[in-house]
């Protein structure tokens, strides 16, 4: 039997984090968040700041991120395309939930 642990940590909406702290909480390394953020992949809070600060929406891009480039030994690009594809699979699905619920029974 295997044992994993997990460490979990919480971002809300209204906080922010630099480019290093998103690396360690994330564990994708600083260079490939400066790529996926050229890429747009990730966004930044306040893109013209002297450092990039960061909100919840980029952590989430940047952890599973680096699930992807983990399970799936994607490069940079692989992994921006796959970020893109699942954004795009969650909004159909909002606007699908949407839909049905105005659908009369």
């Amino acid at each position: 039997m295997r044992i994993e642990f997990a460490e979990l940590s919480w971002i809300d909406e209204g906080e922010s984090c630099s480019l290093s702290e998103l690396a360690e909480r994330s564990g994708l390394a600083e260079s490939a968040i400066c790529e996926l953020i050229e890429i747009g992949a990730i966004v930044q809070i306040e893109p013209a700041a002297e450092s990039p600060v960061f909100g919840a929406r980029a952590l989430h891009a940047a952890r599973t991120a680096s699930r992807l480039q983990r399970d799936f030994e994607l490069d940079v690009r692989g992994v921006a395309l796959a970020l893109a594809l699942l954004e795009r699979v969650t909004q159909a699905e909002a606007e699908l939930a949407e839909l049905r619920a105005r659908m009369p029974r």
